[in-house]
């Protein structure tokens, strides 16, 4: 019998998963999670075989920061992520951080159900149409930025700005929660993506995890 956990911003969500789950002979969910911080609690608490982890969840508790932290913590327990988008640009990283599946929320019953047992054997699913992305993401060189001290790259200001914007805060949130103007947040920000030779917010988080600046 393999033991679940869901995690998911919407309850509605999670009781209509947890539904089909649990009419699974095969299946048990053992506990459900609102955000990251809760699903890291359910993992310790329970310890899952599976954990099916919403990537979009509120700022400062998203999927893809909780991915890192459970992987490296429970590395026992497989982690599918479950998303209404199918973003090509998060797909790498997620699989990076520890993931063992990614599968859209619109997707068949019979779809999930297949993802979950595929990696509860031990094997890695992708939903068809964006396996391409991942081949295409994967050949892409690594940034030059990686090896360097990122304490030695950045600024003061700097290193307080990357893990709130890695984090998911907005930049209006940043600036309060460090008393600067958005256009000064806006700058930092620019600046850090340029000195780390970074193209996107999720490859700021991924750098953020690898690095260890980043908790939740």
């Amino acid at each position: 019998m393999m033991k679940i956990v869901i995690a998911d911003d919407h309850a509605i969500v999670r009781s209509g998963f947890a539904m089909i789950l649990n009419f699974q002979p095969d299946m048990e969910v053992v506990g459900t999670a609102a955000d990251g911080i809760e699903a890291y609690t359910m993992v310790a608490k329970h310890g899952p075989d599976i954990l099916l982890m919403d990537l979009s969840m509120p700022p400062g508790e998203s999927g893809l920061i909780a991915t890192g932290k459970i992987k490296e913590d429970y590395p026992d327990t497989r982690i599918l992520i479950l998303t209404m988008h199918d973003d090509e640009e998060y797909l790498f990283h997620v699989l990076r951080n520890g993931a063992s599946g990614y599968v859209l929320k619109n997707a068949p019953d019979e779809e999930l159900l297949l993802a979950i047992r595929t990696i509860h054997e031990g094997g890695t699913y992708i939903h068809p149409k964006l396996a391409t992305s991942l081949v295409r993401e994967f050949v892409k060189t690594n940034t030059s930025a990686d090896s360097e001290d990122v304490y030695e790259v950045l600024s003061r200001r700097e290193l307080e700005i990357l893990p709130l914007v890695a984090k998911g805060y907005s930049n209006k949130d940043v600036a309060e929660k460090l008393f600067i103007s958005v256009k000064t947040v806006e700058a930092h920000k620019a600046k850090i993506m340029e000195k780390l030779n970074l193209k996107s917010r999720p490859e700021l988080v991924e750098y953020a995890l690898r690095k260890k600046i980043l908790d939740f």
